[in-house]
């Protein structure tokens, strides 16, 4: 069996448990959110509009990762990308558990939407690497750049919902 193109490949697996991870993430922040922010002395008020405000600046990392990690990801190679984003957002989801002002709690959530993007990035474009490629204006070919805005796009609405 080929080592690269197994079901049960390192990268397969590693984007199979990193996705976990995105969701994992996502929905974390969601439940914690309120919590976390008032216990860094915001009022309920402040929670809201703080709370959106964090959300807001995640998806546009998340956006602007996809972008960039797709780029990356058709210039260096897919596997290595993967794990970078992964290290990325790990270390930024770990970080902000330390958080003590609202300054590096947006940080963090930014840094990890950026990481997030990236795993999602290559696990979309493993998915879809046997159809035909054309070269777009960012240099990266079509699943790169339009899989990555329609699917940190989605990402962005699904946020807005819950």
């Amino acid at each position: 069996m080929d080592k690269q193109r197994g079901i049960l490949s390192l990268p397969v697996i590693v984007g199979a448990l990193g996705f976990f991870v995105d969701v994992y993430d996502l929905l974390l922040f969601n439940i914690i959110r309120k919590p976390s922010l008032q216990s860094l002395g915001l009022s309920a008020d402040g929670v809201l509009t703080t709370g959106e405000n964090i959300l807001s600046i995640q998806m546009v990392g998340i956006l602007l990762g996809g972008i960039a990690w797709g780029i990356l990801g058709d210039k260096k190679g897919r596997k290595s990308v993967l794990f970078g984003s992964i290290l990325l957002y790990s270390i930024a989801t770990v970080l902000n558990g330390m958080v003590t002002t609202i300054t590096q709690y947006t940080i963090c959530r930014f840094v990890a939407g950026l990481g997030l993007a990236g795993e999602s990035r290559c696990k979309h474009h493993a998915h879809n690497r046997n159809s035909s490629q054309r070269k777009t204006w960012t240099g990266c070919d079509d699943n790169c750049y339009h899989g990555s805005v329609w699917n940190h796009y989605c990402l962005f609405c699904q946020s807005m919902v819950s």
